[in-house]
Order: structure tokens, then C-alpha cells, then sequence
């Protein structure tokens, strides 16, 4: 089954039912023909649906990732969160540091963490822009809200972290990622900020 035949309600039901990542539970969805019974038993094969019951554990030790590019034009620092210092100390979670800053420091070069935290007004903006440009393409008018969605959904999967296809892996998103990690390692696993510097960026 198409993507395209996956309806946003189906995704969200699937999320709330298992607590998977959006782009995991829409796979899933994908693969098991929408049917959500068969896309809930895909996440659990994977590892995925467990991830319910620890989003709503507090998450408050962890470590900073942290990557400098060999010509020291770049660097990155980014902090990931688990529930104790045990995990935290594990080599599985701090890899998943060390790639997560190397991720960052790429020129995938994500803008924001997470879907939420990008400005409505970028994204209305990015609207109008492909509302003005399908117009003058001549795309009909009452497929223009469905072409801008895809639009935007892809726009947020280049440039949100945790959608972003994994650089090492693009066989994966780095929700996949840390999910998987997280799966492994039995606990909570978060991404809670970064930073990422550029020599002379931003700079006159």
C-alpha cells in the first residue's frame, strides 16, 4: 500500500495505541496494508511499541555527544537523557551519542528537534511559497491543500532531527534510532537539545 493511502488519523490512532514515533507507526501502517492490528504486532517485532510505557518515565541522566570535524570547522554538542547512570555508562548509549552529534554535525544539519518546536510562521510562509508556485504550475485548485501537506511533510522530515533519514543508515530516521536504542537497552532514552557551530556562520 501507497503512503499516500495511510490517512494522518490512522497514524495518530496507531501512536496513542502503541506510543510509537510517527514515521514508525506510519511504516508500519504502510507495510501491514493499513491494517492496524497487523501494523501494532510489525512494532512490537521491532521492538517499537514498548516505548508507551517508558514515555512516561523521567528520564534524568544521560551524557553529552560531542563531534568536532577534523579541519575544526565544525562542532557539535548534544545531550541525550536516560534513567540512570547504569545505562547511561552502557556503550550502546554512548555510541548513540557520539552519532547523534556526528548526525547533527553532517550536512543533514537538522534546524529543530523535534516537529513541534518548528515556528508556525516558517511553516506558513513555506505554505504560501507552494501555494503561489503550484498556481502558476497550473495545478488544479482543489489539489493544492493535498500537494501542500506532502510538501510540508517532507520539508519537516529534512529538516527536523528526530525525522531526518539517519546518515549513517538511510534506511532509518533517527527516531528509529533512538528508539531501537532504547529498546535495547530497556530504559527511556531522549534527545533534549543541541548545538551545532560553524566556523564564521551567522557572522559578518
Amino acid at each position: 500500500m501507497s503512503d499516500t493511502n495511510i490517512s494522518a488519523t490512522q497514524v495518530k490512532e496507531l501512536r496513542e495505541a502503541t506510543g510509537a514515533g510517527m514515521m514508525d507507526a506510519k511504516k508500519a501502517l504502510v507495510e501491514a496494508s493499513g491494517d492496524a492490528v497487523r501494523a501494532t504486532e510489525i512494532l512490537r517485532e521491532k521492538g517499537l511499541a514498548s516505548a508507551a510505557k517508558r514515555a512516561a518515565r523521567s528520564a534524568n541522566q544521560g551524557t553529552i555527544g560531542s563531534y568536532v570535524h577534523f579541519n575544526g570547522t565544525v562542532g557539535v554538542l548534544v545531550e541525550v537523557n536516560c534513567e540512570t547512570d547504569f545505562v547511561a555508562n552502557t556503550p550502546e548509549f554512548q555510541q548513540l551519542a557520539k552519532d547523534l552529534a556526528l548526525h547533527i554535525a553532517s550536512p543533514a544539519a537538522p534546524r529543530w528537534l523535534t516537529s513541534e518546536e518548528a515556528p508556525h510562521d516558517v511553516l506558513d510562509a513555506e505554505r504560501r511559497i507552494w501555494e503561489i508556485q503550484l498556481r502558476e504550475e497550473g495545478k488544479p485548485e482543489d489539489k493544492i491543500p493535498m500537494i501542500v501537506e506532502g510538501k510540508q511533510r517532507k520539508f519537516l522530515e529534512e529538516h527536523v532531527l528526530l525525522e531526518q533519514n539517519y546518515v549513517k543508515d538511510d534506511s532509518k530516521t533517527v527516531a528509529q534510532l533512538v528508539d531501537e536504542i532504547a529498546a535495547k537497552v530497556g530504559e527511556k532514552v531522549a534527545v533534549r537539545r543541541s548545538v551545532r557551530y560553524k566556523l564564521g556562520e551567522e557572522l559578518d
